[in-house]
């Protein structure tokens, strides 16, 4: 019998712009012990009990270097017998992370696992310090490889998604952010993080603003383009990480469960419209899950952009009162490796929250891949 794989704890670091937000002093390594630290105390398991700490990174190197999931693991105190891994599947690192736990639960290979990601783009810069695509690559290709924000721009003309069209987008996903933390609702998933003299326990990105003042935005990628910063999601640094594990480890140490994996999937598109990767990726994991979008109560889909974050909306047909129902990544931010474990975590605290069956967690992935994860109530 397979073995099921459940999520029993979550939290993340507050997100903060990169550069100029309160955490762009801190070391990512330094940051993503400081949120394993915290999982482990909010749930009590036991740290020698954890087999291994899976851990995306988009662009793993410098401070994020070095196998950082190994470094995570060590910096937080865990016993020197869990083991680490760095998972690289740039945006969808960490969701995938929780896959490979899964998959590894399935195969009787660990009962326990801590799975995140952290992403400092303060400290490493988006698409790393030294790009060296291969030469057999033409120009436009290395472009619609590298340069998402033209994806964007892409995925809103294929769409007939106007200037108007994303700014209320990316209003609506301001405002039920800020509905969100001004109603507690974000706080419970927050772990503080003292830098300095001060502690930063409140998201930095989110922003009280009006369609009017969005107007006034100019395009962020072409001069004549429709896509701003407001319709984008903002370089963000941050930590997340859940607990997954085996329905009778969360029995056995008194976990609350919060969901199960239920189903999985990738898929690939092409670079260039890299922000449709979702469409497919959801309909491979309903397939695999024996539903369809009528049964999800609940989506979790980043917000790399507006465009690209309606589109997949529409093509899926996804009610808007499902979507990210307390703001997405326009609003709270987009720590590249770290965005996944945000998305399952969210979506799995959502199901108990709501007491809903059925929830989607889903990204677009640079380099035109999509991926989707179906949980269900516990």
């Amino acid at each position: 019998m397979t073995r099921k794989a459940v999520i029993a704890g979550y939290c993340r670091t507050p997100f903060t712009f990169a550069h100029k937000g309160a955490l762009a002093g801190m070391r990512p390594d330094d940051l993503g012990a400081h949120v394993i630290r915290a999982l482990i105390d909010r749930t009590g398991v036991p740290p020698a009990e954890i087999e291994d700490v899976i851990w995306g990174c988009a662009f793993p190197e410098g401070e994020q270097g070095l196998n950082i999931g190994r470094i995570v693991g060590m910096l937080a105190g865990l016993p020197e017998t869990v083991a680490g891994a760095t998972i690289n599947r740039w945006c969808g690192s960490s969701i995938q992370a929780v896959q490979m736990a899964a998959g590894m639960i399935a195969t009787n290979a660990g009962e326990a696992f801590i799975c995140g990601g952290t992403e400092c783009m303060s400290r490493v810069p988006m698409m790393g310090f030294n790009q060296l695509p291969n030469p057999a690559w033409d120009a436009q290709m290395v472009a619609d490889y590298i340069n998402v924000g033209l994806t964007a721009e892409r995925v809103a003309a294929m769409y007939g998604l106007s200037r108007e069209d994303q700014d209320r987008f990316g209003h609506w996903s301001q405002s039920k952010a800020v509905a969100a933390r001004d109603g507690g609702r974000l706080a419970p998933e927050i772990v503080p993080v003292p830098v300095g003299d001060t502690v930063v326990d409140t998201d930095g990105c989110i922003r009280a603003t009006t369609l009017e003042k969005l107007a006034t935005l100019k395009p962020a990628f072409k001069a004549d383009g429709t896509v701003t910063a407001a319709s984008s999601s903002p370089m963000t640094d941050g930590a997340t990480a859940v607990l997954v594990c085996t329905e009778d480890f969360a029995a056995r140490h008194g976990l609350t469960v919060l969901a199960a994996v239920k189903s999985f999937a990738v898929s690939g598109c092409a670079p260039g419209v890299m922000g449709l990767g979702p469409i497919e990726a959801t309909r491979k994991a309903l397939a695999r899950a024996g539903l369809t979008i009528a049964d999800i109560d609940l989506v979790e889909m980043n917000e790399a952009f507006a465009a690209q974050a309606e589109a997949c909306r529409r093509d899926l047909g996804i009610a808007e009162d499902r979507l990210n129902v307390d703001g997405g990544a326009i609003a709270l931010g987009h720590p590249l490796g770290a965005t996944g474990t945000r998305l399952v975590g969210k979506a799995a605290t959502l199901l108990a929250r709501e007491g809903k069956t059925h929830a989607l967690a889903t990204q677009c992935i640079g380099g035109g891949m999509g991926i989707a994860m179906i949980l269900e109530a516990a």
